[in-house]
């Protein structure tokens, strides 16, 4: 089993950005893999069966932000943030922790 793992911090108040939707789609097939949402602490934690896993196509990582800043009444630019990644490893684990903001975000990916 492969591990997809993130914690979304909100970069405009300094807090945790709980409740997040987040999908993550198979760009080969349009297959919606997962749909989750962040916990109270920002996280997000799901396993994949690695039959589920092409290490050769691209996955996408849908975050669902504009719902979080319309939540606390901010008008936001930025309201979805999409990923873009291979798993190489079907039972890897993808760590993409992500700062966001109304007009921007900044992420990186580890494993």
């Amino acid at each position: 089993m492969a591990k997809i793992t993130s914690h979304t911090l909100d970069g405009f108040s300094g807090n945790h950005a709980a409740g997040i939707e987040v999908i993550l789609i198979n760009t080969k097939t349009g297959l919606r893999i997962f749909r989750a949402k962040m916990d109270e602490g920002g996280r997000l934690s799901v396993e994949i069966a690695s039959e589920d896993i092409n290490p050769n196509i691209l996955y996408e990582l849908v975050f669902e932000t504009g719902a979080y800043w319309e939540a606390i009444g901010i008008r936001a630019r930025v309201s979805e943030i999409v990923l873009r990644f291979q798993m190489e490893d079907p039972n890897g684990c993808y760590h993409m922790p992500i700062i966001i903001n109304p007009h921007s975000y900044s992420t990186w990916i580890s494993h």
